[in-house]
C-alpha cells in the first residue's frame, strides 16, 4: 500500500486587529490563533466596554454643567451642537435631565431628538453610550423611543459628534412638562410618568454670576452644590484653607458642610438657612470664588488647624459616581 501522507492544516490567515468581527464568546476567535474569543481579541473588546472612564465629560465644553445635570438637577434640558450638521428632518437635538418611561432618548413626531442623561449606562463610558444613543435617534422613525444598549467598542464618543465650539447653557425647569408639547394629549402611561416625575423634582436654580453652581430647596433646609474644575486635592487643601480661616461660608448662617465626587469632579455642598433663596446667595457665591482662586494659588504646607479641617472635610465627602 502506498505510504500515506502527513495531513497537514492550511494556515489560516492572521488578520489585523480592526479586521477582526465579533463573534460568539465560545466560538473560534477569527484571528486564527486557534482560541476561543473570549480568551483572544474578545477579552480586549470586553475590558474596553466595561473599563470605567473616570471623566467622561472631559472635554466638553462645561464639564461641571455635564455633571451636575448627570447626578443634581432634577429637570433642565440644553440644546446640543453637533459637529456635521443635522440629518435632514431632524430640526434640533436637546439634552434632558431625565427622559419618561427613562428612555434612553426620543424622536419626536416633529423629526427632533431627546437625549437623556439620567439613565444607566451599559458600559463604563457614559460617553460612548450617549453618543450611541444619539446615532442611532438622529436615524430612527420619528414618534419613536430608543431603547438602551451597549455601545459598540470601538464607537464614537460625544467628544467626537459634538461642536466643542457649540454653547452649552442649560435651562433649569420647575417640572418635566417639557418631555411633550401637548402634555393634555399624552398617552396616560407618559402622563402617569410626568406625574411621579413632577411631585419628586426638588426646586432647583442655576447661579448665574459662576460656573457649575445650583441651588436647591429642600423641606428642612436649601443648599448650594457647586461642581469645580480643579484637581481633588489641590481644591481639598484650599477649602481646608478657607475653613481653617473661617472664610469658607456664603454669608451669615450658612455653613460648608461636605462635598461629592462625581465623574471625576468635586462638589463642595453649603447648607444654607430656609430663607436664603438663589438670588440671595449669587454675591457670596462670587467673592467665595475669588477667595478660593487665592487659596488655590498658595503652596506653602497645611497649618495643624488647616490640616484638621482638611481631615474633617475629607470625611463628610460622599462619592456618587
Amino acid at each position: 500500500m502506498a505510504k500515506k501522507r502527513p495531513q497537514t492544516k492550511a494556515k489560516q490567515p492572521q488578520l489585523k486587529d480592526g479586521e477582526i468581527p465579533v463573534v460568539g464568546a465560545r466560538e473560534p476567535c477569527p484571528c486564527g490563533s486557534g482560541r476561543r474569543y473570549k480568551a483572544c481579541h474578545g477579552r480586549a473588546a470586553a475590558h474596553a466596554v466595561t473599563e470605567l472612564v473616570q471623566r467622561p465629560f472631559e472635554g466638553l465644553p462645561r464639564e461641571g454643567d455635564w455633571v451636575a445635570l448627570r447626578e443634581l438637577v432634577p429637570a433642565a434640558t440644553v440644546e446640543l451642537k453637533l459637529k456635521e450638521s443635522l440629518p435632514e428632518g431632524v430640526p434640533s437635538v436637546t439634552l434632558a435631565t431625565v427622559l419618561p418611561m427613562a428612555w434612553p432618548a426620543l424622536r419626536r413626531d416633529d423629526g427632533s431628538v431627546l437625549i437623556g442623561l439620567q439613565n444607566d449606562t451599559a458600559s463604563g463610558d457614559i460617553s460612548r453610550d450617549l453618543a450611541d444613543t444619539l446615532q442611532r435617534a438622529l436615524t430612527a422613525q420619528p414618534g419613536t423611543p430608543i431603547q438602551g444598549r451597549r455601545a459598540p467598542a470601538d464607537g464614537p464618543r460625544l467628544q467626537e459628534l459634538l461642536d466643542p465650539e457649540g454653547a452649552f447653557e442649560p435651562v433649569v425647569h420647575s417640572g418635566f412638562e417639557f418631555w411633550v408639547p401637548d402634555a393634555e394629549h399624552s398617552t396616560p402611561e407618559v402622563a402617569a410618568s410626568l406625574e411621579r416625575a413632577n411631585a419628586a423634582a426638588i426646586p432647583t436654580v442655576k447661579l448665574s454670576g459662576v460656573d457649575a453652581a445650583y441651588w436647591c430647596e429642600t423641606p428642612d433646609k436649601n443648599h448650594l452644590r457647586w461642581v469645580m474644575p480643579y484637581p481633588e486635592e489641590q481644591l481639598l487643601d484650599a477649602l481646608a484653607r478657607l475653613h481653617a480661616a473661617g472664610r469658607s461660608n456664603l454669608g451669615e448662617g450658612t455653613r460648608l458642610v461636605g462635598s461629592f465626587r462625581a465623574h471625576g469632579l468635586t462638589v463642595p455642598v453649603w447648607d444654607l438657612p430656609t430663607g436664603v433663596t438663589a438670588d440671595d446667595v449669587e454675591k457670596p457665591a462670587a467673592e467665595f470664588a475669588e477667595r478660593l482662586a487665592t487659596a488655590l494659588a498658595a503652596d506653602t504646607p497645611l497649618t495643624p488647624d488647616e490640616r484638621r479641617a482638611r481631615g474633617g472635610l475629607t470625611n463628610r465627602q460622599v462619592t456618587l459616581s
